[in-house]
């Protein structure tokens, strides 16, 4: 089939006659980025703006544009409070023994809280808020606080602290007390991660616990142990009988 826009003496008199369209020029980069700079142009400019900087330029617009307006001001307004119910805590607040019923255990429908019970005199207690500070920025769907325990709790024994409680619905979802149960004097923040992640407070992206190299060296050399001293048991039962 012949092209139509071949440059030949019959292609010329049929495109005289109006049986072929007029022949297409190619067009070179130079038109290309011009076009493309033209249609970019045509892009209203109200799609790059946030809310307040539609609100001062609204005199600028026309009618059309400000039915537009409105339209994209919604939407973008459904997306910020949509962003704002997802991240609506991200950081580590204190509070007081009177704020704990209305902060903790009646905060919000299913929404998970971690209140960590502490002494500023505790070194331990003072690595815990360090990690929670930041795992609060990390997973801020999920409440974080932290109040001096006298305020909570009156004559609360040393020993029990850090006391960390994860509450949901009213109800102790988990809780952690005294440095063994949160974790040791060396506690690592995936470690804490971990550790609430398992009793449902936040959702961890991590794929094992960091600590079970650890344990499963302990608990290997616990066996060993054990073994060595069975068998020391057994030869000296050996010896008496001879």
């Amino acid at each position: 089939m012949q092209d139509p826009n071949e440059d030949t003496e019959w292609n010329e008199i049929l495109r005289d006659f109006g049986i072929l369209p007029p022949k297409q020029e190619p067009k070179d980069e130079i038109e290309e980025m011009v076009l493309r700079l033209q249609k970019e142009a045509m892009v209203k400019p109200y799609e790059k703006m946030t809310l307040a900087q539609l609100k001062e330029a609204e005199d600028e617009f026309d009618e059309e544009d400000m039915r537009a307006i409105e339209i994209y001001r919604e939407k973008r307004l459904q997306e910020w409070k949509a962003l704002r119910k997802k991240q609506k805590f991200g950081e580590l607040r204190e509070i007081s023994g009177n704020q704990y019923v209305n902060e903790v255990t009646n905060a919000e429908k299913d929404v998970s809280v971690i209140i960590h019970l502490y002494r500023s005199s505790i070194p331990m207690c003072l690595l815990v808020n360090q990690h929670l500070s930041l795992l609060a920025r990390k997973f801020p769907e999920t409440k974080f606080v932290k109040a001096i325990v006298n305020s909570c709790i009156q004559h609360y024994h040393d020993n029990c602290l850090p006391t960390i409680f994860v509450y949901k619905n009213g109800q102790i979802e988990g809780k952690f007390i005294g440095i063994i149960e949160c974790g040791g004097i060396n506690l690592k923040l995936e470690e804490l991660e971990w550790k609430l992640a398992e009793v449902g407070a936040i959702q961890t992206d991590l794929e094992e616990n960091p600590k079970k190299g650890i344990v499963d060296v302990m608990v290997s050399s616990i066996r060993n142990t054990s073994i060595y001293d069975d068998a020391n048991s057994s030869n000296s039962d050996n010896d008496d009988t001879k």
